[in-house]
């Protein structure tokens, strides 16, 4: 299975450096990765990077928690976008959606989608599914889908677990045929990339695009 165009090349430690960013977007070059997924203060160093290039950029925005106000998400994508995100990777209010706050929620998904609509940007809904319920999981991918998101994403990789084929699944059945599922944390070798697709993933975030793709061959 050919997986360079599943894969969101990602870098989103916090100490990570201009020449990491820029060792990163040369990978994605080099292998044909479909994007590099970064926190969003690096978007614009990886705009002039991969200038006249077909990888797009991914910002994250509400990283890690999802739990700042949707002004400040809001914010944030925006000014991700102006910097040259293509795709939008937002955090969910975690919190809210435990305290059934349903509506909050889908206003803090769709104030983000519709600040990404104006730039033409893709936004993934993180839901950090390692910290939901199964039925949870269903409900907020039924949030998403009504707030205008074009995928729902399994994780941040910054919590307790990361994706696995099952939620994955649970996901896929959750949303419409017009969306995607994007898998994310804890990915680091061509068969789970394998098993995360074959669960239903259109996308794969892993920092470790490089080691699958040699091991792909």
């Amino acid at each position: 299975m050919k997986l360079n165009k599943y894969i969101d090349h990602t870098l989103l430690k916090a100490e990570a450096t201009d020449a990491e960013i820029e060792t990163l977007c040369k990978e994605a070059i080099e292998y044909d990765f479909y994007s590099v997924c970064v926190n969003s203060c690096h978007v614009e160093l990886c705009n002039r990077l991969l200038k006249n290039t077909d990888v797009k950029i991914s910002s994250v925005v509400g990283f890690p928690l999802g739990a700042m106000s949707t002004a400040a998400k809001t914010f944030e994508a925006e000014d991700a976008c102006k910097n040259g995100a293509e795709e939008i990777d937002m955090v969910i209010n975690v919190g809210k959606l435990k305290s059934c706050d349903y509506e909050y929620v889908e206003n803090d998904i769709h104030s983000v989608c519709e600040v990404a609509k104006l730039h033409n940007a893709i936004v993934k809904v993180i839901i950090e599914t390692c910290l939901l319920t199964k039925d949870e999981i269903t409900q907020v991918c039924e949030i998403a889908t009504k707030a205008g998101a074009h995928f729902v994403k399994t994780s941040t990789g910054f919590s307790t677990d990361g994706a696995t084929a099952e939620n994955v699944s649970l996901m896929r059945a959750s949303i419409p045929n017009f969306m995607q599922v994007k898998a994310s944390g804890g990915i680091r070798d061509y068969d789970k990339a394998v098993e995360m697709i074959e669960a239903g993933a259109g996308r794969i975030g892993t920092s470790s695009g490089v080691k699958i793709m040699k091991e792909s061959k």
